[in-house]
C-alpha cells in the first residue's frame, strides 16, 4: 500500500509542513521561492528561483519534516514523485537520525521533463554525502527537493510525494 506524504490539496498543511531555503543560510546568493500552483490541471507545490554558484553557493530547496520527527519506511522500497518543470539539476535529499550536520544527507538525482511524469527513486539509489553510514530507512526525518550543483533558473512543480512498496 502506498503512503501519501503530500498531494498539496490542503493549503494549511502545505504552509505548515513545507519550508523553502537556499544557500543564503551559509553565505550564498541563490534565491528560492515556493508557491502552490495549478499546472496542467494538477495542484502542485512549485520550487523556483535562481541557483548561483557565487560565494560557494549552489542550491535552493523545499523540504518537509516527517510527522513525529522520525518515520520507519522499512515497509517501502522507495519514494515516488509526480513532477514537471524546466531542465536542470534536481535532486531528492533524505535526512535520517544519522545526518547530524547540515551538509550530511542522502541524495538521488531527480529526472524532470516539461510534461508531468512519475519518477520512482528506490532507497538503494540514494547515496550518502559527507557521512559513511548507509541509509537507514527506519529513521527518516526529512525529505528535501533540491535544485543545485550548477547555475541555472530552476522551475520545478511537484504534485505528489509518496512512499511506495
Amino acid at each position: 500500500m502506498i503512503h501519501l506524504l503530500d498531494d498539496f490539496r490542503d493549503t494549511a498543511a502545505v504552509a505548515r509542513d513545507w519550508s523553502a531555503f537556499s544557500d543564503r543560510v551559509m553565505g550564498g546568493v541563490s534565491v528560492a521561492h515556493v508557491e502552490l500552483v495549478e499546472r496542467g490541471g494538477r495542484r502542485a507545490l512549485r520550487l523556483w528561483g535562481r541557483v548561483s554558484l557565487e560565494r560557494n553557493g549552489g542550491f535552493i530547496q523545499m523540504a518537509r519534516q516527517f510527522p513525529n520527527g522520525e518515520y520507519d519506511a522499512s515497509a517501502f522500497s522507495g519514494v515516488q514523485l509526480s513532477v514537471c518543470g524546466a531542465p536542470g539539476a534536481y535532486f531528492v535529499h533524505l535526512r535520517t537520525a544519522d545526518t547530524r550536520a547540515p551538509w550530511q544527507y542522502y541524495v538521488s538525482p531527480l529526472a524532470v521533463t516539461a510534461d508531468w511524469r512519475d519518477v520512482y527513486l528506490p532507497f538503494g539509489a540514494f547515496t550518502p554525502v559527507s557521512l559513511a553510514a548507509p541509509l537507514d530507512i527506519r529513521t527518516i526525518q526529512r525529505i528535501g527537493i533540491v535544485a543545485g550543483k550548477q547555475a541555472f533558473d530552476a522551475d520545478l512543480a511537484v504534485a505528489r510525494v509518496e512512499l511506495v512498496p
